[in-house]
């Protein structure tokens, strides 16, 4: 008896839709920090000051990002870096 006909072969095509559907799980559990403005970071800043996680040094001119030790001279920076830093701490909270 001959094998499969190779023309009904379609693990390529659920390889493929299985890679498509991990793709889109990982991005629906990605943050984005793209869609930080301005205004939105110095809220956040204020908000971690406010929560003791995040110390401004006046002299500097920088904030102390205090659970990670990084330093940041831009609001921007630091609202960008607290996202990604808190979506990695919940990841490897997940992962445990």
């Amino acid at each position: 008896m001959a094998g499969p006909d190779p023309h009904d072969d379609t693990s390529a095509d659920y390889e493929q839709f299985e890679k498509e559907q991990l793709a889109q799980d990982r991005d629906a559990t990605s943050v984005d920090t793209a869609d930080i403005d301005d205004a939105t970071a110095q809220r956040l800043v204020n908000d971690l000051v406010d929560a003791a996680v995040v110390t401004p040094v006046p002299d500097d001119h920088v904030l102390v990002h205090e659970p990670s030790g990084t330093t940041f001279d831009s609001s921007t920076q630091l609202a960008v870096f607290h996202r990604g830093w808190t979506a990695g701490r919940n990841a490897d909270a997940e992962g445990e």
